[in-house]
């Protein structure tokens, strides 16, 4: 076809995304991380309504959001004050997908810029053939506009540095704009004014390899513009950032610091363990890509690496190459760090507009080496036949697009129980609806409800319905009538083998066949006035209410440890034992029961046996500190040496942990004091800064 009639399919295909990613955003669930920003951009709005003496939005010690530039966020919470917008989220939602469109389109000119229109619509097939990415675009207004700042960023800086005409004010005009928005989102911004002297250098040694010299006077005027150009971006990313405002440049590297080692650690299920963020295998990042990118992708992208030689022949060879550098060079360098990471990839999301570049250059180059006609339809075939696994996917569970695994994994079948799906409890949003229809449908007008984050939005318009946060394995101990629950840190082994939901869920909301939420409405709430009575010592009360909750509830661990632990304080060890024993055939991993039942066997010295609950206990979470302090106080007086591993194998976890210094430097209190008191002072030195910070 000619490329007149390919540019006017291109902008057609391009318009038609839009509506219909605009349409799919429509029903987008409320992420957990949504919630989070929309909070804190009101206390940005309240930061520059006030002239900036309204701080609440720089005290965020929890939550870190200081940190981030977030101003998509808070650009968006401005249009909706300004025009009055009730239905935020829906709004906000329109507006990710708007960004997330944006970063389709261009992505695509890039790849008209590089190969023609015929690659520009291989871009925008395989975008709308990628569930992860067009899941994100529907709710998430951090990952999605960082992820068109940056392949707008690597666009921008390719036309300014080796377009036909270089440093055209135009190009150079939204490169500035496009530095800004990136830093504006994140401080990791701050990489695209790096690439940018780094592009400069190459494009000058490149001229050299090509000329046989260096036009110097070209260069000082392309580092003088780049210059100008970054600081310009630098300080119109920040505009928006409360916390860069008030240090321009000490905080925004501060930011940039914290970010790039996030102190925040989250347990997630990867290949069917449960993992800490800051101790997952080097390759989490990469496998969590290579099992939720389409084939079709991965194909592509291969094909391109493979087919190298058309690129050389492109002339464009490094063009190219810069943007496989963009592409890995942020991956090795976490990989090198041993970064923090977690929710799969979707913090690398900035990634995959440049690898889709890429990937749709190897088809378009495989597609012109291809000679015949019936050969290249039978490839377009081929092409539809790999994309139907995805496309299914997002047809079946338009919502949930952000939770698709291929193949390799097995589909979202094979990846329940061995990888984390509703990471970002999307599915909150339709279970609170169905659980509105049900308020209504049953004339309830007054009700508790509970979930594991917060619903207080979905039932703002409800006066007499009362929301709250729970952890799922804490519910019992809560007030609550009705509790929406997902399926994030539920053991795998429940998720496995079925033992979740339960049994008694009045309703579950599926993705194909996977459970990602479900509706609980209680039945008694026993264990609650048990667990308050147990609190307030009233054990001989809580005996009865518990024994009574553990027989309408039999599938909450959590009873069961209260109802040990009313036992035990009524002198009836034996019983509280058995019960503890049966709360783990619920949960063989559960926490809590595990650390009692150690504790229990210490405290009537069958040292052999406490051992090996501490032990299986460390197993299960390698940072329940305090296990490995008491295993190593039962060890010490029969083995000093295998104390001191216990301590030290917490110390390497944690090398602060000030009880566990002090523990081990009891173990040497007699035989060497010296060793002791430098332990001593060490532990002290933790103890200021801990006071230190706190005071912060």
């Amino acid at each position: 076809m000619k490329a007149a009639g390919l540019k006017y399919i291109f902008y057609a295909g391009s318009l038609v995304l839009l509506v219909a990613m605009l349409l799919l955003s429509r029903n987008a669930g409320i992420s957990c991380d949504e919630v989070l920003h929309y909070d804190h951009s009101l206390e940005v709005y309240d930061y520059f309504a006030s002239g900036g003496s309204d701080r609440s939005s720089l005290d965020t010690p929890e939550s870190h959001l200081k940190y981030y530039g977030q101003s998509y966020d808070n650009f968006v919470t401005i249009l909706a004050k300004w025009f009055r917008i009730d239905d935020v989220y829906t709004f906000r939602h329109y507006m990710s997908s708007l960004a997330g469109w944006l970063a389709v389109v261009v992505t695509a000119l890039f790849a008209v810029w590089l190969s023609g229109y015929g690659t520009g619509l291989i871009v925008l097939f395989l975008f709308a053939v990628s569930p992860t990415f067009m899941g994100h675009a529907q709710n998430n207004l951090k990952d999605i506009p960082f992820a068109l700042s940056y392949i707008a960023g690597l666009y921008f800086m390719m036309k300014v540095l080796f377009g036909e005409r270089s440093f055209r004010p135009p190009d150079v005009a939204l490169l500035i704009l496009s530095i800004a928005f990136s830093i504006s989102i994140r401080a990791g911004g701050l990489l695209l004014i790096c690439y940018l002297y780094l592009f400069l250098l190459v494009s000058v040694f490149y001229d050299r390899y090509n000329s046989g010299r260096i036009d110097y006077r070209a260069a000082s005027y392309g580092l003088i513009i780049i210059t100008l150009a970054s600081g310009a971006a630098y300080f119109t990313g920040i505009l928006l950032w409360p916390y860069a405002l008030e240090a321009p440049l000490v905080n925004v590297l501060d930011s940039y610091r914290v970010m790039a080692h996030f102190s925040a650690t989250f347990r997630q299920i990867f290949e069917g363990k449960v993992i800490w963020s800051d101790m997952m295998p080097w390759y989490y990042l990469t496998k969590s890509m290579l099992i939720t990118i389409p084939l079709i992708v991965s194909a592509g992208f291969l094909i391109f690496l493979l087919m190298v030689k058309k690129a050389i022949l492109s002339k464009k060879i490094l063009h190219y190459l810069l943007i496989l550098f963009a592409i890995f060079f942020p991956v090795f360098f976490v990989l090198l760090e041993k970064s923090n990471l977690y929710s799969s990839w979707r913090q690398f999301l900035f990634v995959y507009p440049p690898l889709i570049l890429l990937a749709a250059t190897g088809i378009s180059f495989f597609i012109s080496w291809l000679k015949g006609r019936i050969i290249k339809i039978l490839l377009a075939a081929a092409l539809i036949i790999a994309s139907l696994h995805p496309l299914l996917f997002m047809a079946r569970n338009p919502v949930y697009s952000y939770i698709y695994y291929n193949q390799l994994a097995g589909g979202l079948s094979g990846a329940h129980g061995n990888y984390e799906t509703d990471y970002y409890y999307v599915a909150q949003t339709e279970a609170s609806e169905w659980l509105k229809e049900y308020f209504t449908e049953n004339d309830i007008h007054n009700a508790d409800v509970a979930a594991t984050f917060s619903v207080k939005w979905h039932f703002r318009d409800m006066k007499g319905v009362t929301t709250k946060y729970i952890r799922n394995e804490e519910r019992s101990m809560h007030d609550w009538d009705y509790a929406i629950i997902t399926n994030r840190y539920i053991p795998p082994f429940r998720l496995k083998e079925k033992k979740w939901p339960p049994a008694d869920a009045i309703h579950v909301v599926y993705a194909d066949d996977v459970p990602l939420c479900a509706v609980l409405k209680r039945e008694t709430k026993d264990d609650y006035q048990g667990y308050r009575a147990l609190k307030e010592g009233r054990s001989d009360e809580a005996v009865v209410l518990l024994a009574n909750a553990v027989k309408v509830c039999d599938e909450d661990e959590m009873i069961f440890y209260n109802f040990a632990c009313a036992l035990y304080d009524q002198g009836n060890h034996a019983g509280a034992d058995s019960v503890l024993k049966a709360g783990l055939e619920i949960n063989p991993d559960f926490e809590p029961i595990l650390m009692y039942l150690g504790n229990i066997a210490a405290h009537r010295g069958d040292t052999l046996t406490a051992l090996q609950y501490y032990e299986r206990l460390t197993g299960v979470n390698i940072k329940y500190f305090d296990a490995w302090v008491e295993a190593a106080r039962v060890a010490a007086p029969s083995d000093v040496k295998r104390a001191r591993k216990y301590l030290r194998q917490c110390l390497g976890v944690n090398p602060g942990y000030v009880p566990a210094i002090r523990a081990l430097a009891d173990t040497y209190r007699d035989t060497d004091p010296d060793i002791a008191e430098k332990l001593d002072d060490t532990a002290l030195i933790y103890e200021q800064k801990s006071n230190k910070n706190k005071l912060k």
